[in-house]
């Protein structure tokens, strides 16, 4: 039976599923033989997204010093921020102990409180970039090498300038790519080789501007095109004639952004859209959903089942409320995660049985801890015995009930970041005063301005890729569209030669927002397919001018 609640943000209705009612008591923890249920959520499923991207910094990094060594980071905190920041070799080192700065838990205070003070005393790593060669400049990031400024991406090689990557070689300024080798300024992609401004194709190559595109060779501004090669505006042509086209943007920015412009003016003239892209799934709803099945407001998920209120993950069995999870089973309310039973934990990995807990490693039955490694039966990193720790645990549920803490994400005051370097702020702007308002921190603060040689505006660059000069490195360009001054790096100068393509006009920041603007929103409405009148849910509004197909009416058209 579902429930109807009132979002205790805006005011508005949603409901609770009788679906999640169910698996809410399924990950209820269990105490001295008591099962501790997780009450129903009083934020509706967009606030509650709202609030766990507001503990997560992706791209705003900081150069501060080591608090343990003094040596100087790259780190996603500031250097007024309150946390102690240790380097990565020293923060996995053995030159401290967690369980040092543990506390008693006070039943005189709020459970959250007491949290925020231990996240304040325990020392952090400046990233979370694991297993890391030659990597440095990543973020939320597992198992790169030779990898520049790569966020929320794992087992990539040479890669730069990307967000939310996984299993890639050699790509430059992507989102959401998977298994692919020289790619540029593409999204959601998958199996594509040598392709530039892709976005929702599949194992295209050779090939460039084309959108929703699957097995495609050598096809160049063309849309909804199956198994082809050898087409331009989705006609199809000789070899020779797509030489010659090849041979006419050849490292050329103008030529380049001729061809942008007839890409544009093809997608107004082609409006057909499908509601959502959902592939091999069974019984989902969402958008940008892979070998799915029984997913509710899923967006961007793969091989996943029987979830509800998710997004930008792999791998995921039996969970809800989660955000950039891969390989996760029995998960609720959690952000950047990999593992088993977490319950409201953030940036933990390899575990099992978690709950509220704050950077956590290799650990088994924590309640409320922080930086722990390899830790069992632990409450505010203060070790217990098992029968102990079951004893506090259900004692500290029953006091974070009489608060209202229990069955909620962690309070505003746990984000260790200032909203406007999160991605709420990306997702769900707010001005300064607002978000005060509404509880967050704020950073007031300038940009750092590169050292360099010189500062050249982009539009005085060379216009062919083979008149850039080598030191162009040691330069900083004036972005065309924000005159904020950005590096070229070596390896993206070599990549931008070997892939024939015009250095970039644009600050990174700035191709990210491009990049995200061409995505639709993670909300689905209500609408009726325009070809055959069926009810559906798309990712486009109502107001919205494309022309929207339900699936089987889609498949037709492109087939």
């Amino acid at each position: 039976m579902s429930q109807r609640v009132l979002c205790r943000q805006t005011g508005e209705p949603f409901d609770v599923r009788g679906e999640d009612i169910s698996f809410l008591e399924k990950v209820s923890p269990v105490f001295r033989r008591t099962r501790e249920l997780i009450p129903v959520p009083t934020l509706c499923p967009v606030e509650r997204e709202r609030r766990r991207l507001a503990f997560r910094n992706e791209r705003t990094f900081f150069r501060r010093q080591s608090t343990l060594s003094g040596a100087p980071l790259l780190s996603f905190f500031s250097p007024d921020s309150p946390f102690s920041v240790y380097s990565h070799e020293e923060w996995w080192s053995d030159r401290w102990d967690p369980l040092a700065f543990g506390a008693p838990f006070d039943p005189g205070r709020p459970f959250f409180v007491q949290f925020r003070d231990l996240q304040r005393r325990v020392p952090r790593p400046p990233l979370v970039n694991n297993n890391a060669v030659n990597s440095d400049y990543c973020n939320f990031a597992d198992d790169n090498e030779n990898c520049y400024l790569l966020t929320s991406a794992n087992r990539n090689r040479d890669c730069y300038y990307g967000f939310l990557s996984v299993d890639n070689r050699s790509i430059v300024d992507t989102l959401w790519c998977t298994a692919s080798e020289l790619l540029y300024e593409c999204c959601d992609c998958r199996g594509c080789y040598n392709v530039h401004h892709l976005q929702n194709c599949e194992d295209c190559r050779d090939s460039a501007f084309l959108r929703d595109c699957r097995g495609c060779s050598r096809c160049f501004l063309c849309i909804g095109l199956r198994r082809k090669e050898n087409y331009i505006l989705n006609r199809p042509c000789t070899k020779e004639e797509v030489d010659n086209f090849i041979a006419s943007l050849s490292g050329s920015h103008q030529a380049h952004q001729r061809a942008l412009q007839h890409f544009d003016a093809l997608l107004q003239s082609h409006p057909i859209r499908r509601a959502v892209n959902a592939v091999s799934c069974e019984d989902v709803t969402g958008d940008n959903l892979f070998q799915c099945r029984s997913v509710h407001l899923g967006f961007d998920v793969f091989e996943s089942r029987d979830c509800a209120n998710l997004h930008d993950g792999l791998k995921a069995i039996d969970c809800q409320d989660i955000c950039f999870f891969d390989q996760t089973e029995l998960c609720y309310e959690s952000t950047s995660l990999m593992g088993h039973g977490y319950r409201f934990t953030m940036f933990c990995r390899d575990s099992s049985d978690l709950f509220y807990c704050d950077n956590c490693h290799g650990c088994r039955d924590c309640f409320g801890c922080v930086g722990l490694r390899k830790k069992q039966y632990c409450i505010l990193n203060r070790q217990y015995t098992p029968e102990a720790y079951e004893c506090l645990a259900a004692e500290i549920v029953a006091h974070m009930r009489a608060t209202r803490e229990w069955g909620e994400f962690f309070s505003t005051e746990c984000s260790p970041f200032a909203y406007n370097d999160t991605l709420a702020q990306e997702i769900f702007p707010l001005g300064a005063e607002e978000a005060t308002k509404q509880g967050w921190a704020w950073r007031f603060g300038e940009e750092e301005v590169p050292k360099v040689s010189k500062i050249i505006p982009a539009e005085k660059l060379p216009d062919r890729i083979d008149d850039i000069p080598d030191d162009i490195v040691n330069w900083a360009i004036e972005c065309e569209a924000t005159k904020r001054p950005f590096r070229i790096i070596k390896q993206e100068l070599e990549f931008f030669r070997r892939m024939r393509l015009p250095v970039t006009h644009f600050h990174p920041d700035e191709r990210h927002k491009r990049r995200m603007a061409l995505r639709n929103p993670r909300h689905l409405w209500s609408r009726k397919c325009q070809k055959c009148g069926k009810g559906i849910e798309t990712t486009y509004a109502p107001e919205r001018p494309e022309v929207v197909y339900c699936e089987e009416c889609y498949l037709k058209e492109v087939y």
